[in-house]
C-alpha cells in the first residue's frame, strides 16, 4: 500500500472518530472541567468560597474557544518544529560525508 493511501486512510479514520460521539449524543452539552469542577464543590460544601480570581475574563465562549484553539495550535507548532529538529539531527548523524 502507498504512503498515500495509508495517509487517506487514517485521515478518514480520524474523521469518523471525531464525528461519532458528536452524532451519537445529539443535543447534549460538552461542558469543560472547570464547570463540572465547580459544581462538584459547591454540591460538597456550600459555603466554599473562591479565592483566585481569573486575571482576564473573555468577553464571551467564542473567544474563549479562540484563545483554547490557539494555545493548542501554537503547542502544536512547537511539538512539531521540535519532532523536526530530532528527525534532521538523526539523519545527520546517520549520513556518512
Amino acid at each position: 500500500m502507498s504512503k498515500k493511501k495509508v495517509v487517506v486512510i487514517l485521515l478518514v479514520i480520524c474523521i469518523v472518530i471525531a464525528t461519532i460521539p458528536l452524532l451519537i449524543h445529539k443535543n447534549s452539552e460538552f461542558g469543560g472541567s472547570d464547570g463540572h469542577a465547580e459544581e462538584l464543590i459547591t454540591e460538597i460544601n456550600p459555603d466554599y468560597k473562591v479565592w483566585a480570581d481569573p486575571v482576564m475574563e473573555p468577553p464571551g465562549g467564542e473567544t474563549e474557544s479562540l484563545l483554547f484553539c490557539l494555545q493548542a495550535a501554537l503547542g502544536a507548532g512547537v511539538f512539531g518544529y521540535g519532532l523536526g529538529v530530532l528527525r534532521e539531527r538523526h539523519h545527520k548523524e546517520n549520513k556518512p560525508l
